[in-house]
């Protein structure tokens, strides 16, 4: 069956409306020479069993979280404070007498008679528990769901306690309905860390000083980055905000450059240090050999420095010796397997390349919460139209800092670079997916069946909501969102990692005594959407 013809059987059952809204958010890969545009950051359809997460997910869970040396405290019902608490595994290590909270789960636990009579007093308790108990250097409040319908002041709360402390206190109002997804989190988190924070320490770094920006520590994979970078001479200023902290984070605007992992969570912010304080960002990706490698030459070439650059070919060199004969024995073992990957972020994209590296072909790939430019490139940016959920979001506008800014490129220089390196710039998947391949924006768990069911892949890389419904079908299932209790993946170890747990995986002879849902029973069409529209 033809790829085109495969999207249409599995789009068949929609009603006409969603027929309509769904094709939008498929393609096939086309090697037209012409840009293929896809829907996406749009609301997903009513009544459609979503993988995505939530507003608060986002700011919380992803951004906020693995700022060690904060309290962050969830202002609302215990369970969604639960649900942020190390469930992304984003480690973080304590160096001497720097401060680490991300053992602690901090929440107001709202209860109903706080529903009815307001949360307030009880977050100005817990304020006051976390000054007197842990001392921190900063305080960071969330808002939940039922915080916004009721209306509590979580920002005038946040002032007062600012005031009576001496520490700093943010308030973050993400409640979880706010935005398309856990990407609306994402930018209200970063826009507080970059009008709060970022900037107000005075810190020196030492030579060829970076930032990484959009990495979160899961598993340890900034710790593999930082050992790699720091082998050849980098100084890591901080990492945004995997095993990050208030104290190195304000430091963030006197690195030389800053490396952008994940796009979409973190973008915005590369190109708002850049417009205030001149500092460049290169697109990386520390997912697999060939783009790790790739990577580290694209800095050597920023850096323009013939001593970093021998000590980065170097360290490549003494990295590969031990992993080629070994990368080499797992590649002819899962050469020709196919691969589905639907995760948030660049990870759908950048898990490509470390497949790639081990023979695996990915058949079928797409966002979460993604715009079209994570997909089609920057290039598209201007003829995206305005979300009507950006009005939930502050438009942070920022200026030139005549103290802070420096020139770190000539003009001449800058140019030149943008022709060899990803400067300022990310091309998006589509651009380096295989042809035929299919691309699905906002996958459903309908979709997720119907897809697996015909193309049948040999592996699925996704969330925790889908995890075990694929495992049910009999295909091997690997969380990306946090590594199933494994990894580094990032880098040269973490590749290694990788292709031993998808070896594991894949050999597990226990899928074969699963029997998919499809060969019992008939697929439930009634579970789609009621009704024609």
């Amino acid at each position: 069956m033809e790829r085109n013809q495969i999207v249409e059987k599995v789009l068949e059952k929609y009603p006409a409306r969603v027929y309509k809204n769904r094709k939008a958010h498929m393609l096939v890969k086309e090697n037209t020479g012409e840009n293929q545009k896809i829907q996406a950051n749009t609301r997903t359809v009513p009544g459609i069993i979503t993988n995505r997460g939530c507003c608060y997910a986002g700011c919380k869970g992803v951004v906020l979280g693995p700022l060690k040396d904060m309290v962050h405290i969830v202002h609302g019902p215990i369970g969604c404070a639960y649900y942020t608490w190390g469930t992304r595994r984003n480690k973080a290590k304590q160096v001497g007498d720097e401060k680490n909270f991300l053992n602690y789960c901090f929440s107001t636990d709202m209860q109903e008679s706080d529903i009815v009579f307001g949360g307030e007093k009880k977050l100005k308790q817990a304020i006051q528990e976390a000054v007197e108990i842990f001392n921190p250097q900063a305080i960071s409040i969330s808002a939940t769901c039922p915080v916004g319908l009721i209306g509590d002041d979580i920002n005038a709360v946040a002032a007062e306690a600012e005031k009576l402390y001496g520490i700093k206190v943010m308030a973050f109002n993400c409640e979880g309905y706010k935005g398309v997804s856990q990407s609306a989190g994402h930018h209200i988190a970063n826009n507080a860390l970059m009008k709060h924070v970022i900037g107000m320490g005075q810190v020196q770094p030492a030579q060829y000083a970076v930032n990484i920006l959009g990495e979160y520590n899961i598993g340890g994979d900034g710790w593999e980055i930082s050992r790699v970078l720091e082998k050849i001479g980098y100084h890591i200023v901080t990492i945004m905000t995997g095993d990050g902290s208030y104290e190195t984070l304000k430091n963030a605007h006197k690195a030389d450059l800053n490396l952008v992992q994940c796009h979409r969570s973190i973008n915005y912010i590369a190109e708002m240090i850049e417009e205030k304080y001149g500092t460049p960002w290169l697109k990386v990706n520390f997912l697999g050999l060939s783009s790790t490698i790739e990577t580290l030459r694209d800095m050597a070439k920023y850096f323009d420095d013939p001593a970093l650059t021998r000590r980065t070919e170097e360290v490549i060199a003494e990295e590969m010796v031990e992993l080629e004969g070994v990368m080499r024995y797992y590649k002819e073992k899962l050469e020709g397997r196919t691969a589905f990957l639907f995760v948030g972020g660049s990870r759908a994209h950048h898990y490509q390349v470390l497949l790639k590296d081990l023979g695996v072909e990915t058949v079928m790939a797409g966002y979460e919460f993604a715009h079209r430019d994570d997909y089609e490139g920057r290039e598209v940016i201007p003829d995206i139209k305005v979300d009507a959920d950006s009005k939930n979001i502050e438009e942070l506008k920022v200026e030139k800092d005549e103290k802070n800014y420096r020139v770190h490129l000539s003009p001449e220089k800058y140019e030149q670079l943008k022709k060899e390196i990803p400067l300022s710039y990310y091309g998006g998947m589509i651009k380096e997916m295989r042809d035929n391949s299919i691309l699905v924006d906002d996958l459903n768990h309908h979709e997720t069946e119907a897809f697996v069911k015909i193309l049948k892949p040999d592996m699925f890389f996704s969330g925790i909501k889908d995890k075990y419904v694929i495992q049910k079908m009999g295909v091997y299932s690997k969380q990306l969102h946090s590594y199933d209790y494994s990894g580094p993946y990032a880098a040269f170890k973490g590749a290694l990692n990788f292709a031993k747990d998808l070896d594991m995986g894949v050999y597990t002879p226990g899928w074969k005594y699963v029997t998919a849902p499809w060969k019992t029973e008939p697929m439930l069409e009634g579970m789609l959407i009621g009704g024609e529209n």
